[in-house]
């Protein structure tokens, strides 16, 4: 028996409080925090463990949720997904994702994305999701740009880390745009 949360690559799942030591050794990357704007000052193994608990205990605040990305070839957590800014009335959402650096570019992001766009989409019925990307992560505009993913705009100097002003592409996708990408039962 399958799960809707499972794909080839990937299993979302909720988050463990025994997670902590892989969010931390994900955290670790700090090369890769920088690139994301996720640098912050180091956290103690029990900062780690708080945080893990907590969002093991969290319920979803409507339709915003983070989850775990398990890598099913690895056996291990390599990254989180996450939905924010879920407005029912209006149909739109955005999301963010983050892959481990010592795991990208292995298909887990676009897997993981396609399996939560399928949910929002398909059974909660949102019409669109936005993502907001850093002008210079080419990866990531190039990832969207695969799932069908449209530039909508761009918010120049919008954002200021590592010592500077960065650019934000809005890119965003409808439902029906992503069904005629994604066909039901296709991963």
């Amino acid at each position: 028996m399958s799960s809707f949360w499972t794909g080839r690559r990937v299993r979302l799942r909720g988050i463990e409080p025994e997670d902590w030591q892989a969010f931390m050794r994900i955290d670790a990357y700090s090369e890769h925090q920088r690139s994301m704007d996720l640098l912050h000052p180091p956290r103690s193994a029990g900062g780690y463990r708080a945080w893990a608990a907590e969002q093991a205990a969290a319920k979803p605040t409507g339709d915003c949720f983070r989850l775990a990305i398990d890598a099913l070839d690895a056996g291990v957590l390599v990254g989180a997904v996450s939905t924010h800014d879920a407005d029912l009335r209006a149909g739109r959402f955005s999301y963010g994702i983050g892959i481990s650096g010592d795991h990208q570019r292995r298909g887990y992001a676009t897997e993981a994305v396609v399996l939560l766009l399928r949910f929002m989409f398909g059974e909660r019925r949102y019409h669109k999701c936005e993502a907001a990307i850093y002008a210079y992560n080419a990866a990531s505009l190039a990832l969207h740009r695969r799932l069908g993913f449209v530039e909508e705009g761009r918010l120049r100097d919008h954002e200021f880390f590592a010592g500077r002003h960065h650019d934000l592409v809005v890119m965003g996708i409808t439902a029906p745009e992503f069904a005629e990408r994604h066909p039901l039962g296709e991963l």
